[in-house]
This record gives structure tokens, C-alpha cells and sequence, in this order.
């Protein structure tokens, strides 16, 4: 029976990817920054602990709680939605603090075990922003871009350790926070010459055409925690992968 440590299980795709995996038989390690017992089905199989990928006590506790896994899954992340002259440095610098240092971070506490066992999966969920640049999304597509080539070279590094990691890429997922939680970090709103831009993007997040579903990322997640000879990156949904086949 193998195990694997979720970050970010509240909502999204790190629930959707908890009862996936759960379903297949596997021990579930999902994390959350304020723990609820009531978003999964109770089982012998699931432990919910508290984390805050920003707080390296909190990872601390939380891996030294969490014993041997298999699998990691960065899939914490929170979205910010504006032109950059209207997003403050203190925005910018939380954002990375989750989506890039969080994310290096939970990876620097799990190598040792992997390392140590000569065996691991780490896999690192981004965007499919960082394939097409999209309009007010500059300081979000900058933290997972740094992501993905973070991810290319450590893949050289830890190959030799039996110890392999992926991307998964999702597109646009309505059904997520993303959209909410991203406009909560607009501060004092679009400014004014880009409120043309705005409500284009808006427009798009309220009538998509292709999209990505939450089942789509547990799906790829499986994947690349499943089959060794899956490529290193994989588009999540239905417009990622029309989106990775045009690039």
C-alpha cells in the first residue's frame, strides 16, 4: 500500500485528487492549513493534517507527523488577478512565498526519505499560463514558470536517487476558487487604463470554452505517480491539452 502527501486539500483540485487516490486503495496524507474532517469520506486510510507551506515549523511537524511516503503532491497555490502597476510588492512576494518557495520547500523536507530509500515521486501541480501568457496574470504566471524550471533541473539532480518528478498543467477550472481568490488580492481594484483588459478576462472566466475539471488534475496526478514512462509534462483538461499540442 503506498502513500501520498497532498498540499492544499480544502477545495480544488487537492480535494478531487484526496478521494481519488483514496478510492484506489492508497494511505492519504491531505494537508490544509485549517484542518476539516468533514470534506472526505472517513477512513482507516486518511490522516488530514494541518499545513502552512509557508512556515517551515509547519512543514516540519507536518512530514515528521506524516512518516514515510511515496508521493508528493505541491499542489497549494493561491491566484492573484491584475495588471502589475495595481498588484503592491507585499502581493507579490506572498504569492511566491506559496506557489514557488512553498513548493521548494515541502520538496527540501521529503528528498532526504526519497534520497535515503531510493525512491520517490514529486510532482509539482502549475498552469498551463506559463504555455500562453494571458492578460493580468504576469505575478501568477512568473511564481509557476519559476516552478517548472525549478522542477527541469531538480529532476536532473534526484534522478540518480531513483527519485523522479513531473508538472501537471491544468487550464481553466471554473468549478475551483481560483477566480474568487484571486480577485480578493486586487487591493484597490484594476486601475483604470487596463479596465478595457479587465473586462475581457473577466468576461472570460464567466464564459469558457474548453476547461479543466478537478477530475482532470487527479487524473494526470495518478498518472505520473503511477507510470514511470509518463512524460515529464502533463496538461490537465480538455483546453490544456489543446493548448500543449499548439505550443
Amino acid at each position: 500500500m503506498k502513500t501520498i502527501l497532498i498540499t492544499g486539500c480544502s477545495s480544488g483540485f487537492g480535494l478531487e485528487t484526496a478521494r481519488y487516490f483514496l478510492d484506489r486503495e492508497w494511505t492519504v496524507i491531505a494537508t490544509m492549513r485549517t484542518p476539516r474532517e468533514d470534506l472526505l469520506p472517513r477512513s482507516e486510510r486518511l490522516r488530514i493534517l494541518p499545513l502552512d507551506v509557508t512556515d517551515p515549523e509547519s512543514i516540519r511537524v507536518s512530514v515528521d507527523t506524516a512518516g514515510p511516503i511515496d508521493v508528493l503532491v505541491n499542489n497549494a497555490g493561491v491566484g492573484v488577478l491584475n495588471a502589475l502597476e495595481g498588484t503592491s510588492m507585499e502581493t507579490i512576494r506572498d504569492v511566491f512565498e506559496t506557489n514557488t518557495f512553498g513548493t521548494m520547500a515541502m520538496i527540501q523536507a521529503v528528498l532526504p526519505q526519497f534520497r535515503e530509500r531510493n525512491a520517490g515521486v514529486v510532482i509539482n501541480v502549475t498552469s498551463t499560463v506559463t504555455l500562453k501568457p494571458l492578460h493580468l496574470l504576469s505575478v501568477y504566471t512568473a511564481s509557476k514558470a519559476a516552478v517548472n524550471a525549478f522542477s527541469e533541473s531538480l529532476a536532473l539532480e534526484v534522478a540518480q536517487f531513483n527519485v523522479r518528478v513531473n508538472l501537471v498543467l491544468p487550464g481553466l477550472a471554473p468549478e475551483t476558487s481560483f477566480g474568487d481568490n484571486a480577485r480578493t488580492r486586487m487591493q484597490n481594484g484594476i486601475p483604470e487604463p487596463y479596465s478595457a483588459i479587465a473586462q475581457g478576462v473577466f468576461a472570460n472566466f464567466e464564459n469558457p470554452g474548453l476547461i479543466t475539471r478537478s477530475i482532470d488534475v487527479a487524473e494526470a496526478v495518478w498518472r505520473a505517480a503511477t507510470d514511470p514512462t509518463c512524460p515529464f509534462r502533463l496538461p490537465a483538461g480538455a483546453d490544456a491539452v489543446a493548448l500543449a499540442s499548439a505550443s
